[in-house]
């Protein structure tokens, strides 16, 4: 017996759900990841100790260290930027790291993400290096380790080796003074709870 005009139609129909439904994700899946403010992606390690690693030094970049998770515990709070020569916002907001490290109150290490040890330096050397340590993640693992989504990102560490912040994306002008001077400084009140203390903020 053949199908009658309305059975056909009857399969369509149903043949078109699943599409349908397949559509309706991704575009959900789109919104959520374009739209909003990508920096204020939260993170589960903010309150954590740093994952224990040990990068070695930017291959021929002379007196810059690499370092571990040990020397992020060692009493001083510290800012953490990842990085790469090859992403184009890292070039953007290097010129505020430069600013930012020019601090006494600041110490600004460096985790080079995916890069080619020639090229890292050829970024630092045009640029400036505002870091007193830089550490060759050439795998990428040690970020993922950490949580990172995209290059840059920048922690701040305290002085136990507790993340305590986390901005995603590129800083801009602006945000030193309102997102990251006050972070470092609740992260350093952590350490002394007599200077006034205050909560440690939500990750940006």
């Amino acid at each position: 017996m053949s199908d009658t005009p309305q059975s056909v139609t009857s399969r369509r129909f149903g043949a078109l759900i699943p599409v349908s439904i397949f559509a309706a994700l991704a575009v959900l899946l789109y919104l959520a990841l374009f739209w909003g403010d990508p920096s204020e992606v939260p993170s589960a390690l903010v309150g954590q100790p740093v994952p224990e690693f040990a990068l070695p030094p930017v291959e021929g970049l002379a007196g810059v260290p690499g370092f571990t998770n040990e020397d992020l515990a060692t009493g001083a709070v510290t800012i953490v930027n990842v990085w790469a020569s090859w992403c184009v916002p890292c070039r953007t907001e290097h010129p505020l790291l430069v600013q930012l490290a020019a601090r006494d109150d600041v110490r600004l290490v460096g985790l080079n993400y995916k890069d080619a040890p020639e090229n890292a330096r050829r970024f630092l050397g045009t640029l400036g290096n505002p870091f007193v340590a830089v550490g060759s993640d050439r795998t990428g693992r040690t970020a993922i380790d950490w949580g990172v989504y995209g290059v840059p990102e920048t922690f701040i560490v305290d002085g136990a080796g507790i993340i305590r912040f986390k901005h995603v994306g590129p800083l801009e002008p602006g945000d030193i003074e309102n997102v990251i001077l006050p972070a470092l400084k609740m992260a350093q009140n952590s350490q002394n709870p007599g200077a006034g203390a205050t909560p440690t903020p939500a990750a940006n």
